[in-house]
């Protein structure tokens, strides 16, 4: 045989050696590795999760705070063309009470929850103003926000909420 036919033989059973080691560590990862990631990804969702659940919810609340005081701004245009509030949805712009707001199927309904009508002072008793008392009460998915179980605005402009415990909440859910 030629010295350059072994040079040939000795290249290409080193690479027949190089082509062995290669298949015996094969490419991808191992059953260790694999169990790490899944155990790493599993702690982020276990904290993404409730975190972003948490988030849902308060931005929720903003949903029926604001429809709260568009409705409150609806009936003082209202008092102020007609010397009176309304407890009739179509009055103020709405199909029906209670209104349902936020994405389907909804997480809040808006009533219209008192109506009182102004009194007129006599010589024995003062007289008493028009008022009305406006609700937001959580549905659906939104019942699981404790803290800020309800919202309130009341024609003197007072807000309020309160935890499902029925406590008052209004420090926390309003700001």
């Amino acid at each position: 045989m030629s010295a350059q036919n072994r040079a040939r033989l000795g290249t290409v059973q080193d690479s027949a050696k190089i082509a062995r080691v290669s298949n015996h560590f094969p490419g991808g990862y191992t059953l260790i590795e694999l169990v790490v990631a899944m155990v790493i990804a599993s702690v982020l969702i276990a904290i993404a999760v409730p975190s972003y659940m948490n988030y849902s919810l308060r931005a929720h609340r903003t949903d029926a705070k604001t429809a709260l005081l568009d409705l409150a701004s609806l009936e003082e245009r209202y008092f102020s063309t007609k010397n009176q509030y309304s407890q009739t949805a179509t009055d103020l712009g709405y199909a029906s009470f209670p209104a349902t707001i936020g994405p389907a199927p909804g997480d809040y309904q808006i009533t219209v929850s008192q109506i009182q009508g102004a009194t007129a002072p006599t010589a024995t008793a003062s007289g008493t103003p028009a008022s009305y008392t406006l609700v937001a009460t959580p549905i659906n998915n939104q019942t699981k926000d404790t803290a800020c179980a309800s919202f309130t605005v009341t024609s003197t402009g007072s807000r309020t909420a309160t935890a499902s415990g029925g406590g008052d909440n209004t420090s926390v859910c309003w700001n």
